[in-house]
């Protein structure tokens, strides 16, 4: 006698099992999502890190060649010229004053001043170690501020400085920008910054992304 075996018709309703090339739901879907919206924002900030990038990178290039913009001719790096005396020097209030005009023309200021300027434009434009950019970044950010510290004072040779705003001025708009960057990997689109997070010890040390 022949056994006939059960069969199973399928409902019309029937969802197929989600595999191989199927979307993917649950916390796969919300992996996938999120990573998809950091990109779209990373598109959107990419612009605005190369443009940085330049900020940081132009008055690098100005106070070392003196290109008669914010530094005069004949007043670069390159002729002698301290970039940190005139501004650091000038300092006539706030609560490091005093520190600053001893800083202000000191080699070893100047030399970590320029170089962070460099590093900073350039990590920037290419797009890599924005993290430890945004950390770099926002120190000297803070440390301008500060020099420059609020309501709008007056300098020791009677001029007004550029800080008319009691809190906030481009110092601090650039740091949380510069952290915006960071926390969405900007430098993964227009830049270099997926190749560089690739790098072996860039993989075994975090912050260096």
């Amino acid at each position: 006698m022949a056994v006939h075996q059960p069969t199973h018709r399928r409902s019309p309703f029937h969802l197929p099992s989600l595999r191989g090339n199927q979307a993917a739901t649950g916390p796969e879907a919300d992996v996938s999502a999120g990573a998809g919206t950091r990109t779209a924002q990373a598109y959107v900030l990419a612009p605005a890190r190369v443009l940085m990038g330049f900020v940081f990178l132009w008055a690098f290039l100005d106070k070392t060649f003196g290109l008669g913009y914010a530094t005069a001719s004949s007043k670069g790096w390159i002729d002698g010229v301290s970039p940190t005396a005139g501004f650091l020097g000038h300092v006539a209030v706030g609560p490091m004053e005093s520190t600053f005009h001893a800083w202000a023309g000191a080699a070893w200021a100047d030399w970590l001043f320029m170089l962070g300027l460099l590093g900073v434009g350039l990590a920037l434009t290419v797009g890599v170690a924005l993290r430890l950019t945004a950390l770099a970044g926002t120190l000297m950010m803070a440390l301008m501020w500060v020099a420059e510290w609020p309501p709008a004072q007056h300098l020791s040779d009677g001029s007004a400085s550029m800080s008319t705003n009691p809190f906030a001025d481009y110092h601090l708009v650039y740091a949380v920008m510069l952290i915006a960057l960071a926390a969405l990997s900007a430098g993964d689109v227009f830049g270099l910054g997926r190749l560089w997070a690739r790098l072996p010890v860039v993989r075994d040390h975090g912050w260096l992304r």
